[in-house]
């Protein structure tokens, strides 16, 4: 059984400008996660229209997800594990960070 968590983080970029970013930028999101208690996180991943769908595992678990673009916002879903619900937030929260810090550099 799964835990889906889910967080909305917006931006003022417009939905091109922040597919670019998060298209360009989705390694640096996969590394910062590997960073976490997870160790080592490596995700296989496709882009369907404005949303980024993606799968991988972590202490043998697996772990899903998606991210969508939306005019002034993204919405990030995450699949996981009864097993490791209990890092959830934390999870979410390193998601949640490194999605803001693509969408709110200066490229």
């Amino acid at each position: 059984m799964t835990r889906p968590v889910r967080t909305q983080i917006p931006h003022e970029l417009g939905k091109d400008e922040a597919r670019r970013r998060l298209e360009g930028g989705f390694a640096q999101i996969e590394s910062h996660l590997g960073q976490s208690m997870l160790g080592a996180v490596k995700f296989t991943n496709r882009w369907e229209g404005d949303r980024l769908f993606f799968d991988g595992s972590a202490l043998g678990q697996k772990i899903s997800g998606r991210l969508e673009v939306l005019a002034n916002s993204v919405l990030v879903e995450l699949d996981l594990p009864a097993m490791l619900a209990f890092v959830a937030d934390k999870l979410l929260a390193k998601v949640n960070k490194q999605t803001q810090v693509l969408l709110e550099s200066k490229k």
